[in-house]
């Protein structure tokens, strides 16, 4: 899968990855009152609105980008409504021939952990047929349960031709609290530890020069990336943090290798919100979809200014 994604950023010239994050304070009001007024102020309308704003943000930019990372929790919030759009943002994506990282930051164990690379990245045998969940091409998984909760997910790589991306150091700004902190004899920060494990998960679904197991490192850090960089030099980092979080192309060059690839950049409000940015106060609320094509545009010029 890892071969895909590189292949659709090449194709592309853009390194970069939509989030697909909508809170109901991003999407207009004509919008929700399209669904308010039909079903009331319920999940199944909020379900239905969020769904309509993602099909026109994708529609707007989906042929600058390889990929796009809906974020779970913004669709959870609204129950098996919201789960239904995220499926449906899911496939619609697809058929625009769009990578799906699906941000679930799954961690367990044994058969939880398995039951959460199936329902994501896998399949599921049900009687005599095998059916796919949701079907995203890769997932964010969290590490701190260890081998035993990253392994599954390796297992299903192999098997579905899929990928995961592991949190190694986030942009949050508490990160620190766990992350920075020494850790064995030679005091390295807990984050290289992470790293190294990466390195060594990798090895286990090589897909050419890089792996289906590829890092979360956060574009706040860039002070960081260089030595983490070099510690995984065959994992794709997916880099959040950009625009809204406060990371700019300027801070980018670390987390790609040295001839430009490795690395694909996250920018989730400063583009499907950009509506509301003063930047691009020019568009008018109905005009939502254009003024984030802007911003996808002026996303991709600052990262090549800054990588070369």
């Amino acid at each position: 899968m890892i071969q895909k994604l590189i292949s659709r950023i090449d194709e592309t010239k853009a390194p970069v990855v939509v989030g697909l994050d909508p809170t109901l304070a991003f999407i207009p009001e004509h919008i929700k009152r399209k669904y308010f007024d039909r079903l009331g102020e319920t999940a199944e309308a909020a379900g239905e609105a969020i769904m309509s704003f993602n099909r026109a943000i994708i529609d707007a930019v989906y042929d600058l980008i390889p990929a796009v990372k809906p974020q779970i929790a913004m669709y959870e919030a609204f129950g098996v409504p919201g789960l239904i759009a995220y499926e449906q943002t899911i496939d619609y994506c697809h058929d625009k021939g769009l990578i799906v990282i699906g941000d679930a930051k799954r961690g367990d164990i044994g058969s939880t952990s398995a039951a959460y690379a199936n329902a994501h990245i896998g399949h599921t045998t049900v009687g005599n047929k095998s059916i796919r969940a949701f079907g995203e091409d890769f997932v964010t998984v969290n590490p701190y349960l260890g081998t035993d909760g990253i392994k599954p997910f390796i297992d299903v790589c192999n098997s579905d031709d899929k990928g995961i991306f592991v949190l190694v150091k986030t942009s949050n700004p508490s990160s620190g609290e766990f992350q920075d902190q020494p850790v064995g004899k030679e005091g390295r920060p807990l984050y290289e530890l992470v790293a190294d494990k990466v390195a060594q998960w990798g090895a286990l679904s090589m897909d050419g020069d890089y792996s289906n197991v590829g890092a979360v490192v956060g574009a706040t850090y860039p002070e960081m990336a260089g030595d983490i960089r070099k510690l995984i030099p065959n994992a794709m980092i997916l880099v959040p943090g950009y625009g809204a979080q406060g990371a700019s192309g300027s801070d980018l060059k670390g987390f790609f290798n040295s001839d430009g690839r490795g690395a694909i950049v996250n920018s989730s409000r400063g583009i499907i919100a950009a509506w509301q940015n003063e930047r691009y106060s020019s568009y008018e609320p109905e005009d939502f979809a254009r003024a984030s094509r802007e911003a996808v545009s002026d996303m991709i010029a600052d990262i090549r200014s800054a990588i070369g």
